[in-house]
């Protein structure tokens, strides 16, 4: 017997009937029930903002930018006062510094590899500290000529090594989405600490003696590794960036060899180096010729205009390339070289010639800032970036070193004006160089 159908029972449409039914929906997986093709191959790197990092770190690794380049500032010009002092000849104080500019463009790819080698990158950067503080204190106690080049090749070998360890340091201690602004921050204090040193060991050279500036330099060690020692080891992530990601040897140098990136990066370096390293020698033979009573002044001033543009704009530099890209700085950068090659060649007052450093300044904060930061773009995750970097560095080398004698010959040959518009045309080279083959680097972060 069947049951009767209700009687009030609402006929439905043909739509109504094709629907589906409503089925609920299962319930979300519990963490420990997901299964195992739902995890993702990569796991999104942590916003660096949510790490816990300490007051100590972040003022310790301001304080060790700032001495290191304290440090650093002993090896700059006072060498060649130091000297001559010292009766030299003026073929053995060429010998002395070209023996330390062969170790230093050599080094880099070494020193480079050095520091991707090694587990503590703080202990790489102690390292080199040392050695150049012993190498300053030779200087001082010990100046005869064997002396002297051992210690210059130590000098030159041991900042192969300390450049990429700050750099290093600082992109694992604040991760890759804020290394620009820290990149920054540190090319900031450096550039306090080159004007200060300047000022504090021409001073001391003064009242007391040359030789006193190496013991000063040698003296730094003590406050550089007080600062280095306070950047908590817990707190720096070894690991980007680090040999314990890199791939075997020859494969890890073959991918570099066929990053399109970085190759393109480093033959834009090259030619801008090409251009710029020569434009401030060129300038103090001019200011030599036009105000020789003056040109002493005059080019401390060309030196310390360039650096106070670049501790006020790099902090800046490095927020906007993690805002806008990496790209957009560069081309800034780059383009700062040709503008000011040009003003160089058609100022006549050595006033003005000062004034133009002003453009010095801005591509010494970019490049200062942007440098390790698409090195550390490109190499993400090859455990190579210490190594690119000093690669790179060698391309930025052989630049420079090409620029003199190409600047030299034509001042010699065709006179400065045509000099300044020559090297304004390969720094407009390098910028359409950038400009034409330079991709993009910025990656954005996962949250």
């Amino acid at each position: 017997m069947t049951a009767p159908r209700p009687k009030n029972r609402r006929a439905h449409s043909p739509r109504e009937r094709s629907a589906p039914r409503y089925e609920p929906r299962p319930r979300p997986a519990r963490p420990s029930e997901t299964p195992p093709e739902a995890v993702p191959d990569v796991i999104p790197e942590p916003v660096p903002a949510q790490r816990a990092l300490s007051k100590a770190s972040r003022r310790g690794l301001d304080a060790f930018a700032f001495f290191v380049a304290n440090l650093q500032t002993g090896f700059g010009p006072f060498l060649a006062v130091y000297f001559t002092q010292a009766k030299w000849t003026q073929s053995d104080i060429g010998f002395a510094l070209t023996v330390g500019s062969l170790v230093s463009l050599l080094g880099q790819v070494p020193g480079g590899a050095f520091v991707d080698a090694v587990r503590s990158k703080r202990f790489a950067a102690g390292f080199a500290v040392v050695a150049i503080s012993a190498s300053a204190f030779a200087l001082a106690v010990w100046p005869n000529f064997l002396i002297v080049l051992i210690a210059m090749a130590a000098h030159s070998a041991a900042s192969c090594v300390l450049t990429p360890a700050i750099a290093a340091i600082s992109i694992g201690l604040v991760g890759h989405a804020r290394a620009g602004e820290r990149l920054g921050r540190n090319a900031s204090f450096q550039a306090l600490g080159n004007a200060l040193a300047a000022a504090g060991m021409g001073a001391c050279g003064y009242y007391l003696s040359n030789d006193a500036v190496f013991y000063l330099t040698a003296a730094l060690m003590v406050p550089t590794l007080m600062a280095l020692s306070s950047i908590r080891a817990d707190e720096v992530n070894h690991d980007t960036g680090s040999a314990a990601q890199a791939a075997p040897g020859a494969a890890g140098l073959r991918a570099l060899a066929t990053n399109r990136a970085l190759l393109c990066f480093a033959g834009c370096m090259t030619l801008f180096f090409l251009a710029n390293a020569a434009l401030l020698p060129l300038v103090g033979s001019v200011l030599t010729l036009r105000a020789s009573e003056t040109a002493t002044a005059l080019i401390a001033a060309c030196i310390m205009v360039p650096q106070a543009v670049l501790a006020i704009c790099a902090p800046a530099i490095g927020r906007a390339a993690e805002r806008w890209g990496r790209r957009p700085m560069l081309l800034l950068g780059f383009a700062a070289l040709p503008v000011r090659a040009l003003l160089f060649a058609y100022a006549d007052s050595p006033t003005l010639l000062v004034a133009i450093q002003v453009f010095d300044g801005i591509s010494a904060a970019v490049l200062g800032v942007m440098v390790p930061l698409v090195v550390s773009d490109v190499t993400r995750g090859t455990g190579r970036f210490n190594l690119a970097l000093g690669a790179v560095g060698t391309a930025m080398g052989i630049g420079a070193a090409l620029s003199t004698s190409l600047a030299g010959i034509m001042a010699d040959r065709l006179g400065s004006h045509t000099a300044f518009l020559g090297l304004a045309l390969v720094g407009a080279a390098a910028f359409l160089m950038l400009a034409l083959i330079m991709p993009e680097t910025r990656r954005r972060q996962s949250v």
